[in-house]
């Protein structure tokens, strides 16, 4: 790549980072003590810039550094580009969380190489997905891979890990995006919303996964409509994987809203997906269902009621995958990073007191 070729794809993340952040020409240029007219040469490609520069804007933005300096997988899922001077929030989300999700694929490759990380090579489904029908079929198909049967799931992050996707939980508002790039597959998360809707998220990244749709970067699967249907599919994918339609055929005991709320504190599912299995097991039908959406949702102390009073986590403390955080973890104690990398790389899951001494620090 030239020299000129680099400058204006760094010029043009500064632009896209500045538009995810609401932030004018001008307004950047106040932020670093600088004029406008900079700020739009450096867009357009037309001034280079040093590192300490690169620094000032990168905090301004609240952008990773390496955000500006490595490419990043040419597809990700539900990308939304930032092609207008004024952003929408939605687009603004997306963004912020694709950096999230680049950054996170060099980690893991980081880690990787550090040695101690062997990700499972990723599942993918290998029959014809064309409606949602057949995207209930692979969720089944994918919960028997992960000898799930029709249990809850305990937590999504080790679901996720089972098929070969490491997921990472970022404290960044929006839902989430994924990616296969070669080999390696990853999501992001945000912890953003109730625990149902992150569970969603994160079965609907691994959905991509799963079906090999066109956001992958691998392609694979096959299927050919457009977005809004595919993201149907993807969405029927998620609701069958976390609560199986014939896990609610079971009988109804006692009244319909109660076995309804037990199913969603059980299973961690959100209200919706909890209404829409319903339908698909002919609980209800289409009316029921739009009454039910529109109803007063369960309460905490209902869905608390319903588990007999226990806490039911997922994506609380822990931010990344177990076999990631052993990893790092080894290559600290293997002095092969320092204490403030490892803390970098568990992603606030730790600080630096939580690693105490390593062994030859300890006084004999």
């Amino acid at each position: 790549m030239s020299s000129d070729s680099v400058w204006l794809e760094i010029g043009e993340r500064i632009r896209e980072s500045r538009l995810a952040a609401g932030l004018s020409q001008e307004q950047l240029a106040k932020l670093i003590e600088s004029e406008r007219s900079k700020i739009a040469k450096i867009e357009a490609g037309a001034r280079q810039i040093n590192a300490v520069e690169l620094t000032r804007l990168a905090t301004a933005l609240g952008m990773p550094l390496g955000h500006f300096l490595y490419s990043r997988p040419a597809v990700i899922s539900r990308r939304t580009s930032l092609d207008h001077d004024i952003a929408s929030s939605a687009a603004q989300e997306a963004y912020r969380i694709e950096a999230a999700l680049t950054g996170w694929l060099r980690d893991v490759r980081s880690v990787i190489e550090l040695g101690g990380l062997r990700p499972r090579p990723p599942l993918r489904y290998a029959a014809s997905v064309a409606d949602v029908d057949d995207a209930r079929e692979a969720a089944r198909w994918t919960r028997t891979q992960l000898s799930l049967g029709q249990d809850p799931i305990p937590t999504m992050m080790s679901a996720c890990s089972a098929a070969g996707q490491l997921l990472l939980v970022v404290e960044l508002p929006g839902d989430g995006a994924s990616v296969v790039d070669a080999d390696l597959a990853v999501a992001v998360v945000s912890r953003a919303g109730d625990p149902g809707r992150r569970r969603s998220t994160a079965a609907h990244e691994l959905g991509h996964l799963i079906l090999g749709d066109e956001y992958s970067s691998d392609l694979g699967g096959g299927i050919a409509a457009s977005r809004d249907a595919r993201e149907a599919v993807i969405d029927a994918f998620a609701a069958e994987f976390l609560l199986p339609s014939k896990a609610m055929q079971n009988g109804v005991v006692g009244d319909l809203r109660t076995y309804l709320v037990t199913h969603a504190a059980t299973y961690r599912a959100s209200w919706a997906v909890v209404i829409r299995q319903a339908e698909v097991a002919g609980l209800i039908d289409g009316a029921d269902a739009k009454r039910w959406r529109s109803a007063p949702k369960p309460t905490h102390a209902e869905m608390m009621q319903a588990v007999g009073w226990a806490p039911q986590p997922d994506f609380e403390s822990v931010r990344v995958p177990p076999t990631y955080a052993d990893a790092v973890l080894s290559a600290w104690r293997n002095d092969r990073i320092t204490a403030g990398r490892a803390v970098e790389l568990m992603y606030g899951q730790i600080e630096t007191e939580d690693l105490g001494p390593l062994d030859e620090d300890v006084e004999p």
